[in-house]
């Protein structure tokens, strides 16, 4: 039975401070270099009939240096929209509001859950047509990432909050007696 794969990029400056990163294009860092090149060993010997990267240079680079060949950059890939918090760490937003939570209350001047989880189900819409071809790899952002796990599995957006998810991972969703099913998480 064909999987969906989801390929986490890998690290980045702004991930090792825990900053939220969605529109700012920034590059991986050479740890994270180093962990896409060890994801190739990871997929080694898979053969997948699609590859869904993000635009951002991190997923692609990702691809790259794992072994995929991306087949096609999908904008719905990009990660939360942070708006206003772009950049920030939530410890930082924490001392203007100390009860924000982005999985219920989303960012200001960016996205709600909601809005992500509509992007994320095109997105699986999309990838579930292409399994009749075999697995496919969705190279993209740990939140967005989140958010595709859980509605996967018919959960809300804001259930991707309870699913922690790595820099340079590799998670699987599939089917078990015809149901969608998360086969592998955070790898």
């Amino acid at each position: 039975m064909a999987e969906i794969v989801l390929v986490r990029h890998g690290h980045t400056e702004w991930s090792a401070t825990h900053r939220h990163t969605s529109y700012t294009d920034l590059d991986l860092s050479p740890d994270g270099e180093r962990q896409a090149r060890d994801l190739r060993n990871r997929l080694a010997g898979r053969r997948f009939a699609a590859v869904l990267a993000s635009p951002r240079r991190r997923a692609l680079r990702t691809a790259e240096l794992a072994g995929l060949a991306v087949t096609a950059v999908d904008d719905d890939l990009t990660e939360w929209n942070y708006g206003s918090y772009e950049g920030r760490t939530t410890a930082e937003i924490h001392t203007d509001r100390p009860d924000w939570n982005l999985w219920t209350d989303g960012a200001p001047d960016g996205e709600t859950p909601d809005q992500v989880g509509t992007r994320l189900d095109r997105v699986l819409a999309r990838a579930t047509t292409l399994l009749a071809d075999g697995d496919v790899a969705l190279v993209a952002h740990g939140h967005c990432l989140r958010v595709a796990g859980a509605r996967w599995i018919a959960l809300p957006p804001a259930a991707g909050g309870r699913l922690r998810l790595d820099t340079a991972t590799l998670s699987a969703l599939g089917h078990e007696h015809s149901r969608p099913v998360i086969l592998r998480w955070n790898t």
